[in-house]
């Protein structure tokens, strides 16, 4: 069976979260998306997992089977934590995913490292433990844990990140770092660029959408061919990569950590702009905020282009309303383009089944305009504005860019280093 599943999310519990980021609101938003397993976000948080425990609980079946379906789609139990500790006389912040194979074990993971932070202060709790310590941790209560770095690429708060990271997963995790199976790229990064490092070779490569709200759903995910689908089995097929058909992904431009700059100064830069400044701001002469293209050229061990042996493959989306707003030149929240949106929703059965279809049946489903952005889109024939410094990126579907700093997708703009 072909799966779609988003196994990072959060609820609305967490920081900056809409409401309607509970099991009920999750459930409605994965099927608009076409997500059959959704995470369930920050399970760490009590009140949060109260409701989690009162939707769930006394289905024996979906118990053994490690998934718990609610609304037509099924959940798997998932949390992010922030871990901060120093290594080598400097203070390190990760955020990590944790997937629990049941409640039971959800629960003993909440009890073993509420030690280490107030778990009610947000959906993502913030630990005093090192990711090593996290590991040993949470592995003491059961080995089909599943620990995966996330965003690890992101400046803050990530294993790679520029501000705060280490430069390999041994260092970040220790001797507990053959726990690690899977990273995640985060949306600033796609697997080509990972593919770079031959360091990573050894793990899966998940992308999944942390979102915040239930228009962001599905921004980035996983799709597995299983024969059952159950919470061994997913794991399993990111472990072994055995029924892990590919990953759908941000275009990495459009990520808000992509190109190097500063917010607050409107700098933005590429990896080599930045160096010939000795990264640092030509406004305010502060350290730049390093990207992430520039993070990875740093490690890169390879040129862009290379593929390893048994690499999932991706395809890049970029989120429907996105694209018809462009199209439209009209404003994302406009009743205009959410009624082109529930149109093609209507006609595809969501989101996912959009990306999916033939060029054909796309332009027999919309307009004109809306069409030929979508297969511009599936093409790969866009210009991006980079996203920097927590900025988005912006798609330009224009044929002349708009913008000085425009890039062309098809530019292999790491090869440079």
């Amino acid at each position: 069976m072909r799966i779609i599943a988003d196994l990072h999310v959060h609820s609305k519990y967490a920081r900056a979260t809409s409401p309607r980021c509970d099991i009920p609101g999750l459930a409605e938003g994965a099927r608009m998306k076409g997500i059959n397993v959704m995470a369930s976000g920050d399970f760490t948080h009590p009140a949060y997992f109260n409701e989690i425990k009162s939707t769930f609980a006394g289905a024996a079946e979906e118990q053994e089977r490690g998934l718990f379906d609610h609304g037509g789609v099924s959940f798997i139990l998932s949390t992010e934590v922030s871990v901060i500790f120093e290594l080598d006389g400097k203070f390190k912040k990760m955020h990590h995913i944790l997937l629990a194979p049941s409640l039971d074990v959800a629960g003993q993971i909440n009890d073993r490292i509420s030690k280490y932070g107030d778990l009610k202060a947000d959906g993502r709790p913030t630990l005093m433990l090192s990711s090593a310590a996290l590991a040993e941790e949470v592995f003491a209560i059961s080995q089909d844990i599943m620990l995966i770095p996330a965003h690890v690429w992101t400046p803050w708060f990530s294993v790679f990140g520029s501000k705060a990271g280490v430069d390999s997963v041994e260092e970040a995790f220790e001797d507990q770092a053959h726990r690690i199976h899977a990273l995640e790229t985060g949306l600033s990064s796609d697997p080509a660029m990972n593919w770079m490092l031959s360091s990573l070779d050894r793990y899966s490569l998940v992308s999944n959408s942390d979102a915040h709200s239930l228009a962001k759903l599905g921004r980035e995910a996983n799709v597995f061919d299983l024969e059952k689908v159950t919470y061994k089995s997913i794991t399993d097929a990111i472990k072994t990569r055995k029924g892990f058909v590919k990953t759908y992904e941000f275009y990495p431009e459009e990520g808000k950590y992509h190109y190097d700059g500063h917010r607050n100064c409107k700098v933005l830069l590429s990896p080599a702009e930045a160096k010939n400044l000795n990264n640092i701001c030509p406004v305010c002469r502060r350290k730049l905020t390093i990207g992430v293209l520039h993070r990875v050229s740093d490690l890169a061990d390879r040129k862009l282009g290379f593929k390893p042996e048994k690499a999932v493959p991706f395809q890049y989306t970029v989120p429907l309303g996105t694209v018809i707003s462009k199209a439209m030149k009209k404003a994302e929240t406009s009743q205009v383009v959410a009624e082109e949106y529930a149109k093609l929703i209507r006609y595809f059965g969501n989101e996912f089944a959009v990306y999916e279809a033939p060029e054909e049946q796309v332009r027999l489903a919309t307009s004109k305009e809306i069409a030929d952005a979508l297969v511009r889109v599936n093409t790969g024939k866009v210009r991006w504005v980079p996203g920097y410094d927590g900025v988005f990126g912006e798609l330009l579907l224009d044929e002349v860019a708009k913008k000085d700093k425009s890039v062309d997708k098809k530019q292999k703009s790491l090869s440079d280093f």
